[in-house]
């Protein structure tokens, strides 16, 4: 990675960025503030202006999908970003402005939906309300006439007429009234309750103690034309509502250009994001920013499009972007790199180790032939029907490459399909036959072999944790850090291989055991005797040096974390031959051969996907936890360059990261 710094005319400014935009060659730099004697540009206005219109598209979109749904199959994710002409941006940024019009009625149109529907939740509720008072057929604000005293309201008690007239006459026994219960129901009685005038002032005492209110919001119409008015207004409201959401669907056909507009304010923003990082005076202004060293050339050839401009080149700093650069084979893992952290300066590139071992250990845990064919066919073909882009492309190539390995190991384990073929066989013939027997070439079994297979299982581990402290001994080598090297990662290696050593003589016999016994105890004094080096004072070196001895425990843990190998692939192999037995429950007739079909694709479908995800799973879990903790420090940040970062289309020839 190289520092770089472009110097050109202010006149020269907007088409240098473009180009620059175009190409994706440089990761433009930005310190908190210019240098001596040069200016910044303040394009917070514009900023604020284009990040509203892209809340505005966004919320547009997010409108129209919910009342008219973009009708999309479900492997149109693996589609790649709309191609157009450099030229039809142009276009796309003079129906901006009409765009975002549009964006803005479909915002006032939903406003409109929302709105109707808060008040007919609002009617909704008052209609609720005047139910209890539905029978009464004068208005609930009716006055008092003038002889008789008009009393409407609710008690908070449930009553009969003879519990009412009673609880009444006992509050004042000398009362003269009469009553009529409206409603009853739960825990509330509504009445209307006529008195004397003269004795109005009893008669609501008496009700008061009762814990009588008089209802909400009278007016002077009766409740049922009051509900029958909110009603109508209830109808109106949804007239409008389903009016607006009309409108809002015709709208439907804008989805494609406000798209376009969302894409062309973000890359107005990010533009102007530049812009305000640039150092600039009356008449030059500077770029400061990181390339690839590889890229270099590609940016002299583009400025050469400038003639004003100037480039000069610096050492990157040590908090320089990382860019991973990988051949065709490892570049689908880099996205398993940078998931876990982009390297350090200080850190090898893992990409193409970590490559190899995840296609080698995913196709050991998915195991089978048929399934890793059907991961291949799957994958190519996405990558040929829907031209995605780069990212999802690497994706998709990064399981073609696991679907290989999966088929090599599917053939080493005689697994097709679990036992299909054998099935199959013994179904429409009634011979027995095994997978051993109908394959010309020897196997192992997962369930029969399983003890070799997990002796092959360790086997793997150590190689994998071995690598990964060779690459830590080459960092530590390479920084000339040379007693890290030797004495905390050479010795921990001689160690294991000692081990290994020593395992095989306990399995094979002969001289081998008493080799590995003296690398072990070799490395174990050597480890006593350096790895308390820091410490001060003879007993604390000793005790650093013993104590370094029971990290032997943590490798041992690790490489028993192999065995997911084994139990993933057993878990497959077994899954799919359960399925296969179920398929053939009903034997060969037509029935039987119509749930023999349907069983076998849904119980396989369902194999792949549970056990797809598990290997995923377990074999990031052994990249991550069993081999980058053994070198790996990560913490860099990743290169992202200045481009068209757009979301729904790509220009023809841009970079399309």
């Amino acid at each position: 990675m190289k520092s770089v710094r472009i110097i050109a005319l202010k006149q020269d400014r907007k088409r240098l960025l473009e180009h620059l935009q175009d190409s994706a060659l440089v990761e433009v730099a930005s310190s908190e503030k210019a240098e001596e004697g040069f200016e910044r540009l303040d394009t917070s206005a514009q900023l604020r202006q284009f990040e509203r219109n892209i809340e505005l598209t966004e919320s547009a979109l997010k409108i129209l999908s919910e009342v008219a749904p973009e009708k999309k199959g479900m492997l149109d994710s693996f589609r790649g970003r709309r191609e157009i002409d450099p030229d039809e941006i142009g276009r796309i940024a003079s129906d901006s402005a009409h765009i975002i019009g549009i964006c803005t009625e479909i915002q006032q149109l939903q406003k409109t939906r929302a709105d109707c529907a808060a008040e007919t939740v609002r009617i909704r509720t008052a209609i609720a309300q005047l139910e209890p008072w539905k029978k009464l057929d004068i208005p609930l604000n009716t006055g008092d006439t003038e002889s008789v005293a008009v009393l409407i309201g609710s008690l908070p008690k449930l009553y009969d007429e003879i519990a009412l007239s009673e609880a009444i006459a006992q509050e004042a026994p000398e009362l003269i009234f009469d009553y009529e219960i409206l409603s009853a129901s739960g825990s509330m009685t509504c009445i209307v309750l006529y008195a004397p005038k003269k004795q109005k002032t009893m008669a609501s005492a008496a009700l008061r103690s009762l814990g009588f209110s008089q209802p909400l919001n009278p007016t002077h119409r009766t409740p049922r034309e009051r509900c029958e008015r909110y009603e109508a207004q209830s109808r109106e409201l949804s007239e409008r509502i389903e009016k607006a959401k009309e409108e809002l669907a015709s709208y439907a056909e804008y989805r494609g250009a406000i798209c376009d507009t969302q894409d062309y304010f973000t890359l107005r923003a990010e533009k102007y994001k530049v812009l305000a990082s640039l150092d600039q005076t009356k008449n030059v202004f500077v770029l400061n920013g990181f390339i690839p060293e590889e890229d270099c050339p590609k940016l002299e050839k583009l400025c050469e499009r400038i003639p004003s401009s100037v480039i000069e080149y610096e050492d990157a700093p040590d908090d320089a972007p990382v860019k991973l650069k990988n051949n065709r084979f490892a570049e689908p893992a880099q996205s398993i790199v940078n998931m876990y952290s982009s390297p350090s300066k200080e850190d090898i590139d893992p990409t193409p180790l970590l490559a190899f071992f995840f296609y080698f250990f995913f196709g050991m845990m998915f195991s089978d032939a048929g399934y890793g064919l059907l991961l291949i066919i799957g994958t190519i073909a996405a990558q040929k029907i829907f031209k995605p882009d780069r990212r999802m492309r690497n994706n998709l190539k990064l399981f073609e490459y696991c679907g290989i390995a999966t088929v090599f190991w599917g053939l080493i384990f005689g697994s097709i399909f679990g036992d299909a073929p054998a099935m199959f066989y013994k179904l429409f013939t009634g011979n027995e036959i095994t997978m051993k027997e109908l394959l010309p070439w020897p196997i192992l079994d997962t369930q029969k072999d399983a003890l070799k297979i997990m002796i092959m299982s360790i086997a793997f581990g150590l190689i994998h944790i071995l690598v990964g402290m060779g690459c830590k001994f080459w960092v530590c080598f390479k920084n000339k850090r040379y007693g890290e090297a030797f004495f905390d990662t050479g010795l921990w290696m001689l160690m294991l291989i000692g081990f290994a050593v020593l395992a095989a003589g306990m399995a094979m016999g002969g001289i081998l055991s008493k080799i590995g016994i003296a690398i072990v105890i070799f490395c174990a004094v050597g480890l006593i005797l350096t790895q308390g080096r820091t410490k001060k004072g003879i007993v604390g070196k000793a005790v650093g040096g013993l104590a370094s001895l029971y990290d032997i425990t943590s490798y041992m843990s690790d490489l028993l974390s192999y065995s997911r190998l084994l139990a993933l692939g057993l878990t497959t192999g077994v899954m799919a031959q359960v399925f296969n037995m179920l398929s053939t429950l009903l034997g060969t007739g037509v029935a039987g051969i119509i749930f023999m079909i349907v069983i076998f694709i849904v119980g396989h479908l369902i194999t792949i996907a549970l056990n797809a995800l598990g290997s995923y799973v377990h074999t990031m879990r052994l990249q991550y936890v069993e081999m980058f903790s053994k070198f790996y420090e990560g913490g860099g940040k990743a290169f992202e360059p200045f481009s068209l970062n757009s979301k729904y289309f790509k220009t023809k020839n841009s970079n399309d990261n």
